[in-house]
């Protein structure tokens, strides 16, 4: 596990995702990235239930829980801007059980799949992320796998994703802080891919509140 920055890529021009997707992966291939099996990041949303909610008119607070296929005994229950909570794979079984305090918001399910590449000591990750049958944007993961102090690489890590993603890389993630001379953890990794999720989530909302 080294240090890992997690970006949307967007769609070229003129092209579908599917399209993106294949011109980014033919460009990490020409570099000499070979493929190394694929990958899934999910995730799925759930809302405090009202029986909970002290006082009426609330806003209820989220919950994601996640699953990474990096990690496969793994589960990660998220707070947005709270902790995250590392837990064994049954740990879904669990929310069925608490269903009367979280509620699955069924419909917002969302994931990304793809595949996983190794380019030296780089692990890059391209993935189609999917709401239902649609997809609805690319996720780019890259580690650096050495490092586990993201201020000790984060200038290689940068310019190792200029090298095939041109102008689109990402600035400093969120989820760094003030931790950048702090270890890196999995946490960290989940903690952007909710960012990403959520931030492509509320870009498919806005055609829908135009009409409206």
């Amino acid at each position: 596990m080294g240090v890992t920055c997690v970006s949307q890529m967007p769609v070229a021009e003129g092209k579908s995702v599917q399209q993106t997707v294949e011109i980014l992966t033919r460009k990490l291939e020409l570099l000499g990235a070979e493929k190394q099996g694929t990958f899934c990041v999910d995730c799925e949303t759930y809302h405090t239930a009202a029986s909970t909610m002290g006082n009426q008119g609330q806003a209820g607070k989220l919950m994601y829980v996640m699953h990474n296929s990096e990690y496969p005994l793994s589960c990660f229950a998220l707070f947005e801007n709270g902790p995250c909570l590392i837990a064994d794979a049954n740990f879904d079984v669990l929310m069925v059980k608490l269903k009367g305090f979280f509620q699955n918001a069924k419909a917002n399910k969302i994931e990304s799949r793809g595949t996983r590449y190794q380019y030296c000591d780089f692990l890059v990750k391209v993935g189609t992320v999917t709401m239902g049958p649609s997809a609805r944007g690319i996720s780019v993961e890259v580690e650096y796998c050495p490092c586990v102090v993201a201020n000790d690489c984060w200038n290689l890590l940068m310019e190792f994703m200029q090298s095939f993603m041109g102008n689109h890389t990402p600035g400093n993630p969120s989820v760094f802080g003030n931790k950048h001379d702090n270890i890196y953890s999995p946490g960290d990794t989940m903690a952007q891919y909710m960012e990403l999720f959520n931030k492509i989530r509320k870009q498919q909302q806005v055609p829908v509140a135009g009409i409206r």
